[in-house]
């Protein structure tokens, strides 16, 4: 209880939570309104050497509870060592507020064969819309929490492993593209270093070790 102590009573800290807040808020109405936009403006789909090559599976299970639960994992993570709130929060944003970007000016059709998206399909209309195809965030948000955790081997090796996952994940279902998945890594990366040096005060903080606040 000491950490929260020292955390909630440090203005700076609060006030970096704030922002961050604030700054996911904006990118995640930001990427509501491009995802309607590209939907409306879908136009036909195009040809995939691996999803012509594939049959498709019904994983939607797998596609929308899949992150619910890595993302309980990343809370529970937070909750233990809050010094990782802010520069987390504010690199999601970052993120999320890119691929709206991203969305905003790329509207392929998706893929004729895909499977439906039945399970938490209330929850999940809220965040896809079926032609936010790129970049994919089922593959680059987990790889985003590997290069952010990449000191800690496991966590490293957990979140790499979950951005592969859920990359095989997407394509069998033939809800992305080949090209949306394997450029999410390289943009993802791209990201990640832009918020290394937007937020370079809670890039610091995330690397402490939260033995040195209790």
């Amino acid at each position: 209880m000491h950490i929260y102590r020292n955390f909630l009573s440090d203005r700076t800290y609060l006030k970096s939570i704030g922002v961050g807040l604030l700054f996911l808020s904006i990118s995640l109405i930001l990427n509501f309104y491009t995802g309607t936009y590209a939907a409306g403006k879908a136009s036909n789909y195009v040809t995939d050497i691996i999803l012509d090559n594939i049959p498709a599976v019904d994983v939607d299970g797998l596609f929308v509870w899949g992150p619910f639960v890595l993302w309980a994992f990343v809370i529970y993570l937070c909750a233990r060592e809050p010094q990782k709130i802010p520069f987390l929060l504010k690199n999601i944003a970052l993120f999320t507020f890119i691929r709206s970007i991203f969305i905003s000016i790329t509207h392929i059709g998706p893929s004729p064969d895909q499977i439906p998206i039945t399970t938490g399909l209330l929850m999940i209309n809220s965040f896809t819309f079926g032609a936010d195809l790129f970049f994919s965030g089922h593959t680059g948000l987990p790889f985003l929490l590997g290069l952010m955790f990449y000191k800690n081997k496991k966590l490293r090796i957990l979140f790499m492993s979950s951005a592969l996952f859920f990359g095989v994940v997407v394509l069998l279902a033939h809800l992305h593209y080949s090209i949306d998945v394997l450029s999410a890594f390289f943009i993802t990366y791209t990201i990640y270093n832009i918020g290394l040096r937007f937020f370079k005060k809670d890039a610091e903080l995330f690397d402490q070790d939260s033995s040195a606040f209790k």
